[in-house]
């Protein structure tokens, strides 16, 4: 893992420059004014409306706003991984339900875009583009769930009487497809005989049936829809990719970027919900003063999420830029990313609830269908407890591989890091990184790893550092940046201007941060050694202090460093 800034990429950036990006939040944001007032949202939330007039006029050619994810040369914009992060941040902090629907345009046309052969981009990304089409993505089963290897739809040849293949007859359910009841086309996994494959639907086709729509906990102003096909005809034009066999790659392959805009969306969410909280706790007197100045308040619903969040936002900036930059296969940073954004975001809509009250049950205030809203995203797209599976599996196996190298190298970023600023606790970090690779080191050599518990925390624990660093990464990269006083050796003696607030609460939500860090991995380190019965007591202790993480250091300054937060907020 590397940490990574705008500044060290020295390549080409995939997406749209920043002013141009920004323009797209301000329409999103007139749009918003127009189109999504609160008055409506709170409706189609309570009567369970798909808005499709409105998804569609936003889709349609006088708006276009999903032209941003279509690569130019079909007509789109050709935005890259960060501009579709902060839509999606945008779009979940309007409405999780209306977002999902644009959420699953992207997902349903993603493997179109990863594995689709020329033609089949010209004729269906162009078709998004001029006709703005609704897309949908079925995969999900009853059946399987998350385990696509064992899905029951087929897809069985059609010969002609040369014994070529004309297309495929496609068979089966799905359940639980977002936009299912009104896309215009879908991408179907169904199994060929050479293995699972992607099949593109319209929803013309004869046999292809949608069900009576899911009633929702929340995002209930989303479609989502049993589908059914019976007997449905294919043409062998419509296999996307022309190679049947290599769908379970392609799934993959799109689930490490829509990982990250679920992560996104997740976020958003819990950005929203403090939106709402903070201005009420700047507001609201309760024993003569205002709910904002007493720390039982603040410090337990208000501070920890900030800077949680704050972390979820850096390792998603950095995910993005490594996206931008070329690379490929993140699947598992896009699962770390998904595990603790939404997590994160999920608990910080469930304190907000709390910290209005009795006004917080109330939907005229909106928080708590942010936090009906915001729970799916801990479950769609693979539930956290796949990305625990998919974090601590993949990190196990890497560790191992490298012989511990991975999370050796990142300690010894975050060690340059605290040389270099030894304000941010990054030293925290580096100890906890070299604990994580000491854990799996230790889990292997045991057979631990045969205990889903065990690994299901170190994929937390992984969760809790790698996002940990980023923000103490992004954090520097901010301090860095401060011009400064040098001497005639070149020594620093000071800086040249004082922090602005933005630098100094990145700088405090970064050492609040790695302090909670410290807290969460202690308590699974002390789990995994203590409690899995695997080790002695002293073996336990001299594993858990190899990497010199100091507890004791790790919360030095946290309650007086939240003071300090709740000023700037």
């Amino acid at each position: 893992m590397a940490l990574l800034t705008d500044k060290e990429v020295d390549v080409t950036l995939a997406g749209l420059p920043p002013e141009e990006r920004q323009m797209i939040l301000e329409l999103l944001s007139e749009v918003q004014e127009r189109m999504l007032t609160p008055e409506k949202l709170r409706e189609w939330d309570a009567k369970e409306i798909f808005p499709e007039a409105q998804i569609r006029e936003l889709i349609g050619p006088d708006i276009g706003l999903q032209m941003l994810f279509i690569p130019e040369e079909y007509g789109g914009m050709g935005g890259g991984a960060r501009d579709l992060a902060a839509f999606s941040e945008q779009m979940a902090k309007i409405c999780l339900g209306v977002g999902t629907a644009f959420l699953v345009l992207h997902l349903g046309s993603d493997p179109i875009l990863v594995a689709g052969t020329d033609a089949q981009k010209q004729k269906w990304l162009t078709k998004m583009v001029e006709e703005g089409s609704i897309v949908a993505y079925a995969v999900t089963e009853a059946e399987a769930g998350s385990n696509l290897s064992n899905l029951k739809t087929t897809a069985t040849p059609v010969l002609d009487g040369g014994g070529t293949i004309t297309g495929y007859r496609i068979n089966g359910t799905k359940q639980f497809i977002s936009n299912g009841g009104y896309a215009d086309f879908l991408t179907v996994l169904a199994v060929a005989p050479e293995g699972p494959s992607f099949f593109i639907v319209e929803k013309t086709m004869d046999g292809f049936a949608a069900g009576k729509p899911e009633e929702k906990h929340g995002i209930r102003s989303s479609n989502t829809a049993p589908l059914t096909f019976d007997d449905v005809f294919v043409p062998a034009e419509n296999l996307v990719g022309g190679v049947p066999g290599r769908g379970l790659s392609q799934a993959n392959e799109v689930f490490g970027f829509t990982r990250l805009m679920v992560a996104c969306c997740g976020m958003g969410a819990g950005v929203a919900a403090l939106e709402k909280v903070v201005p009420y706790a700047k507001e609201r007197v309760q024993f003569g003063s205002p709910l904002v100045e007493k720390q039982g308040y603040t410090h337990k619903l208000i501070l920890p999420y900030v800077a949680r969040l704050e972390a979820a936002r850096a390792y998603i900036e950095e995910v993005c830029l490594r996206l931008d930059s070329g690379e490929k296969d993140l699947q598992v940073e896009g699962a770390v990313a998904k595990l603790f954004g939404t997590e994160v975001g999920n608990a910080c809509a469930d304190s907000a609830i709390q910290a209005l009250g009795g006004y917080g049950y109330i939907r005229e205030y909106d928080v708590e269908k942010i936090k009906r809203d915001v729970k799916i995203t801990t479950i769609y797209e693979g539930t956290s407890e796949i990305q625990q599976l998919i974090v601590s599996t993949l990190r196990w196996r890497e560790s191992v591989k490298l012989k511990g190298q991975f999370y050796d190298d990142l300690a010894a970023q975050l060690d340059a890091v605290h040389e270099a600023h030894c304000n941010l606790k990054g030293d925290v970090l580096a100890a906890l990184a070299r604990l994580v690779g000491r854990l799996f080191d230790e889990v292997h050599q045991t057979k631990l790893t045969r205990k889903q518990h065990i690994m299901f925390r170190l994929a937390s624990m992984t969760t809790l550092v790698e996002t940990g660093a980023a923000l103490c990464a992004k954090a520097a990269d901010v301090a860095a940046s401060l011009p400064k006083f040098v001497d005639t050796q070149g020594v620093t003696v000071g800086l040249a201007i004082e922090p602005s607030a933005r630098q100094e609460y990145l700088v405090l939500c970064a050492r609040i941060n790695a302090a909670l860090c410290g807290q969460e991995a202690f308590v699974i380190a002390n789990e995994i050694l203590f409690g899995s019965g695997q080790w002695t007591v002293d073996e336990a202790l001299s594993i858990l202090t190899s990497s010199n993480f100091d507890f004791a250091a790790s919360q030095t300054g946290l309650v007086s460093d939240m003071d300090l937060l709740r000023t700037k907020i």
